[in-house]
């Protein structure tokens, strides 16, 4: 109960705070959320590492409740995000065995040990069965006409990538995740200052802590400031920040041509050792196609951290520490140093959306091949639904790494998912 005092003594005296000023004005309150049961199912081919621990297939299903809470009084705001998710999967079994190392590819439970505020709480987490609780979202902000700022448990996008995001350091979604609506949150001061003349200036200041320590240090945390310039046709932004120690600086570009619009983002990261460059760029475009609305896009992605070597066994992996740590952080998502995404969503009815995409490794080469379906059942109510098929040989990164056991690999086959959502 300990570690949930810090976060309920905000909570109380923001709420209190709100209520008594509420007698000198208007407070308005917002709630709902969301209820989300899931299940995936996943295969694996005979010279699969995984048939020996799952057999022939894996079941995982979840159930997600989320509530969502927030205050607001003149330029005063609070917002509260509540999780509460139950388990029964068979991965939840394999991950809590693995050692640290390999852990880093197969997380286990989420956990705020690196967080300012440990606002996650573990009831059970036993044989295939898991559940928790935890504060996605809890913060207080203030805003007046041209500056905003808020501190607390909060969630940040930057970057113009589509499907990779190279200045998107704070907890970007995998490339490959249906579910895009929630970011994860991190505890942090967030400021916006806005021109007269329609640019921003915005910062942000991560605390994090030591995992092995706990205590709070200055090079686990990150300090990051972004301006955002807009133009007629275009939008520009500027990024410099200090990020887990490192020094990372970046540009990026959103310009119409046409009826198109070309995105681009480009990074460089100043670690111990070298200097990394990371890019993304991409094209989308909409038009309509035998009386179907379509919207389509190809993003090319380098990885400055992947593998040059094509190289994924762990001796190989243990050699590429940079790569290991943004993996681990959930940075990335990639294994290696080119990619090319291609996506286009058709509205095949109003209610029903039909997606396509595809994740190319150019240098295996090998690829993840999905099918996303979003179907709008009535109100308030969807599902999401995913086909998913590697394709690649034996040893590249989508069709199986090399474990080092003579033929045997980190390998999986087709596997489908599906996603109901109820928001309330």
């Amino acid at each position: 109960m300990g570690r949930w005092r810090g976060a309920i003594a905000i909570i109380i005296g923001v709420l209190l705070a709100l209520a008594g000023v509420s007698l000198a004005g208007d407070t308005t309150f917002d709630l709902g959320g969301r209820i989300s049961p899931r299940i995936a199912v996943g295969t694996y081919p005979e010279k699969s590492a995984f048939r020996d621990i799952f057999g022939s297939s894996s079941v995982d299903s979840a159930v997600d409740a989320r509530v969502v809470f927030g205050a607001q009084r003149d330029r005063w705001n609070f917002d509260v995000d509540d999780q509460l998710i139950g388990l029964y999967a068979d991965r939840v079994e394999f991950s809590r065995e693995l050692p640290p190392d390999l852990r880093v590819l197969f997380p286990h439970l989420p956990t705020d040990r690196t967080r300012l505020f440990d606002l996650t709480h573990v009831f059970t987490d036993s044989g295939k069965t898991a559940a928790y609780q935890r504060l996605d979202r809890l913060a207080v902000g203030y805003s007046s006409d041209q500056f905003v700022v808020k501190f607390g448990r909060q969630a940040i996008t930057w970057g113009n990538g589509l499907i990779y995001n190279v200045m998107d350091i704070f907890n970007p979604f995998d490339p490959a995740a249906v579910d895009k609506e929630f970011k994860t949150g991190d505890d942090m001061l967030y400021g916006q200052y806005l021109l007269s003349n329609g640019n921003d200036v915005q910062g942000v200041m991560v605390f994090r802590r030591d995992p092995s320590t706990r205590d709070v240090e200055s090079d686990q945390g990150s300090l990051a400031f972004k301006y955002h310039h807009m133009a007629a046709i275009s939008e520009y932004d500027g990024l410099v920040a200090r990020h887990y120690g490192d020094t990372l600086v970046g540009a990026g570009v959103n310009y119409s041509i046409g009826g198109s619009v070309w995105r681009g983002d480009l990074t460089v990261t100043f670690t111990d050792d070298d200097t990394i460059l990371s890019l993304v760029t991409s094209i989308s475009h909409s038009w309509t196609w035998g009386g179907k609305n379509v919207s389509g896009m190809a993003e090319y992605f380098y990885n400055g951290f992947g593998q040059s070597d094509s190289c994924y066994a762990f001796d190989c992996l243990s050699e590429n520490p940079e790569l290991l740590k943004r993996i681990s952080r959930g940075e990335l998502f990639n294994l290696g140093r080119h990619y090319l995404a291609l996506s286009a969503t058709t509205e095949i009815t109003p209610l029903f959306l039909l997606t396509p995409n595809v994740f190319l490794n150019l240098t295996d080469p090998s690829a993840l091949f999905q099918l996303v379906f979003q179907n709008d059942l009535r109100e308030n109510l969807m599902l999401w639904s995913a086909i998913n098929v590697p394709i690649g040989a034996d040893g590249t990164e989508f069709g199986g790494a090399d474990t080092g056991v003579p033929g045997i690999y980190l390998s999986s086959g087709p596997s489908v998912s599906m996603q109901l959502v109820w928001y309330w």
